[in-house]
């Protein structure tokens, strides 16, 4: 089988290495231009997902992630009061990953391989010339090529009017295993620990009405900081955030992934753990036909559509419900409501379904 993968980002280069780890051959196509590094950005990936990833992607070792075991929910409105709590006695809630750092060995392990090629993307490249190459099966991550621009612009959208502000501070040596998401005035503040001394913080600001300096965001960074005795805060960085879902995930032997399927607010962290998912159900789908014997061809798409696109939908609505509900909250001027979802908060039943859904998805 003949696999070609247009772009080479994360998501990339890790179904790229899933697929070679299959002994399939896979071609991908890269801007040879240098890419912009942003050192402060981290991800999480859930426990269940990282298990995943060690064995049907890439074995990463214990120095390259970091564990959190609890996870605080605060609200400004009651003095910063605390109004969630998700722990697990037993087990891990998810772990805190350095984008760049995973992107970097990612990259060495795929570039080692005898089942890849690189191919630097130029002018002539388009799907004529791609169809030439007798590809079983050609998949797109860019949102923004031909092939994006032709095939896949029936989205569900919708653009929330915030920013992304990612920063990593420097701090005094401490345990550090306790994510922290504040909910200001301005938007959610998190806090996500990437080593005993130092953290990644997140900020998704509403803008429609202010926009925010890198001074006012050390500022917000310093108000809202829950323990931390801070050395020096940097690297800032800011993008604009919006949500997306496709309605079709493939034409002919074409199909879109990675960001290209799904964008969501990064509000619960999700949005790598949603295509490390789509990594897993896209895997098992090719495995269960080789383990059969039977041909690998673009049949795999519509049982992969089939599979994952319910799932994603309802995945990705509910982050956005997340969002609003939270944004509701900060609005209202009512401080009983609150109160109410620290109460509900005391639901273990009600933690502990949606730390499940956080770890593992959603199964229909």
């Amino acid at each position: 089988m003949n696999v070609c993968i247009i772009g080479e980002g994360l998501t990339s280069l890790a179904l790229a290495k899933n697929l070679i780890n299959k002994k399939i051959n896979v071609h991908i196509y890269y801007k040879n231009k240098i890419q912009k590094k942003i050192s402060s950005r981290t991800i999480g990936i859930s426990k269940n997902n990282l298990e995943f990833f060690k064995k049907e992607i890439l074995e990463i070792t214990k120095m390259n992630y970091w564990k959190i075991k609890k996870i605080e929910i605060y609200s400004q409105k009651i003095k910063n009061e605390n109004i969630l709590n998700f722990n697990n006695e037993k087990d891990d809630l998810f772990y805190m990953v350095k984008n760049e750092r995973l992107y970097e060995l990612l990259k060495k392990e795929v570039l080692k391989s005898k089942f890849i090629k690189r191919i630097v993307i130029n002018k002539k490249l388009n799907e004529k010339n791609l169809n030439k190459k007798d590809y079983d099966l050609i998949i797109n991550s860019d949102p923004n090529n031909f092939i994006a621009k032709k095939y896949f612009t029936k989205k569900i959208e919708k653009n929330y009017f915030n920013v992304a502000y990612t920063a990593i501070f420097k701090h005094k040596k401490i345990e550090n295993n306790t994510a922290v998401q504040v909910f200001t005035e301005f938007g959610p503040v998190a806090f996500l620990p990437i080593s005993k001394n130092e953290t990644s913080v997140v900020c998704s600001l509403d803008t429609k009405s202010k926009k925010f300096s890198n001074s006012e965001i050390i500022e917000l960074i310093n108000k809202n900081n829950p323990k931390y005795v801070i050395k020096n805060i940097f690297d800032i960085n800011s993008f604009n955030l919006s949500s997306s879902v496709l309605r079709k995930y493939y034409q002919k032997n074409i199909l879109a992934f990675g960001d290209l399927l799904h964008r969501i607010h990064p509000l619960a962290g999700q949005g790598f753990n949603m295509t490390i998912r789509d990594i897993k159900i896209f895997s098992e789908i090719i495995q269960n036909k080789i383990d059969l014997g039977l041909q690998l061809d673009s049949t795999i798409l519509k049982d992969f559509e089939n599979q994952a696109r319910n799932k994603n939908f309802m995945f990705s609505n509910g982050i956005d419900f997340i969002y609003e509900f939270f944004n509701l909250e900060k609005k209202l001027k009512i401080r009983n409501f609150t109160k109410i979802l620290k109460a509900v908060g005391k639901n273990n039943n009600f933690n502990n379904l949606l730390i499940k859904i956080a770890d593992r998805g959603i199964n229909l």
